[in-house]
């Protein structure tokens, strides 16, 4: 019979802190959520515990709380995540930490190679370098305070309904609509994707169960090439073209890769293509499991639709940006 725990989230209003809280609550566990609640409020059957993670004396609301294991969403602070570890990593058996696969110095290659420590610094300019580097900061944080409880999470791209990247979502938003769809023309990139859901069952499996270690936690590779057509095939209709088009192409046109705005989502040049090339071998064999990818595309079209699949979006091609790529190879 599964014991019932005190579960302490950080976050638990936005993507997949909403969805580990979700899980946990789902799962019969007492949930806590510590967030200040500007994001929204958190699942029905959690308790919402307003902190300002920014503010001195920040866990002061939940001063003498014991928890069975605590889950740390913190994006881009070491600060923030050794206060909580003041707080609490002395008494919870269990510690998770969401990293990141950025923390790796090398994704041209592949090599477990990690980037320097840094510190926060509000002055410096926000780069992935300096993303993963504060990535690395934490995880020594976090051994450091509680060597031998932490589960660490290197996540990859996370995906799945909620995502507010815009990312992944282009793809089934943009094939829904049919017609010709620009796609990269690059056929050694690889794919790896995890669906939010899958990471949160997986996280809330790792505190009841007491899985500790470092993973990389994404889904299997596969080639770009193949995610895109499974992509098409659960959320195209009939008769939609695909459009490779080569990489110097997208390169001379301005289209940026990966995010943001004018870009081709997911695309990465090669000198990155190793960000979606990790073995995942490690977290299949201790309790991760992925869904199809056919149906995050559908739930995340869903999202897509409940949004608007017109409007102005975070990341990826407006039809006047993609017209324009198609006559240059027409």
């Amino acid at each position: 019979m599964l014991e019932i725990m005190k579960i302490l989230v950080l976050g638990g209003t936005v993507f997949l802190s909403k969805a580990v809280t979700a899980e946990a609550v789902r799962r019969g566990h007492e949930v806590f959520c510590a967030a200040r609640g500007a994001s929204g409020g958190v699942p029905e059957g959690a308790r919402l515990v307003q902190v300002d993670r920014d503010k001195p004396g920040a866990f002061d609301a939940l001063a003498g709380e014991r928890f069975d294991a605590v889950i740390d969403v913190s994006k881009y602070s070491v600060n923030w995540v050794r206060d909580a570890l003041e707080a609490f990593g002395g008494t919870t058996p269990h510690w998770t930490f969401v990293s990141s696969i950025s923390v790796y110095a090398d994704h041209a290659t592949g090599s477990d190679e990690l980037l320097p420590p840094l510190e926060d610094d509000p002055a410096e300019e926000f780069t992935a370098e300096r993303y993963g580097s504060v990535k690395v900061a934490s995880e020594n944080a976090v051994r450091e305070a509680v060597a031998s409880r932490e589960f660490i999470v290197r996540a990859g791209l996370i995906t799945g309904p909620d995502d507010p990247s815009d990312r992944f979502g282009y793809w089934p938003a943009r094939l829904s609509q049919g017609g010709r769809v620009v796609v990269p023309d690059s056929p050694d990139l690889g794919f790896q994707h995890i669906d939010a859901r899958d990471l949160a069952q997986w996280i809330v499996f790792a505190a009841e169960e007491r899985v500790t270690g470092t993973y990389d936690s994404t889904g299997p590779v596969m080639p770009f090439q193949m995610a895109i057509g499974e992509i098409a095939g659960a959320t195209a209709p009939p008769g939609t073209q695909l459009v490779p088009v080569k990489e110097s192409v997208l390169k001379e046109l301005n289209i940026n890769p990966w995010s943001g705005p004018r870009s081709l989502p997911l695309w990465l040049p090669r000198e990155w293509a190793k960000m979606v090339g990790r073995d995942v071998s490690n977290a299949l064999a201790n309790g991760l499991r992925v869904r199809p990818l056919a149906e995050t595309a559908l739930d995340s079209l869903e999202y897509e639709r409940g949004l608007g699949v017109d409007r102005a979006r975070k990341a990826g091609l407006t039809a006047e940006e993609e017209q324009e790529i198609l006559k240059a190879v027409s």
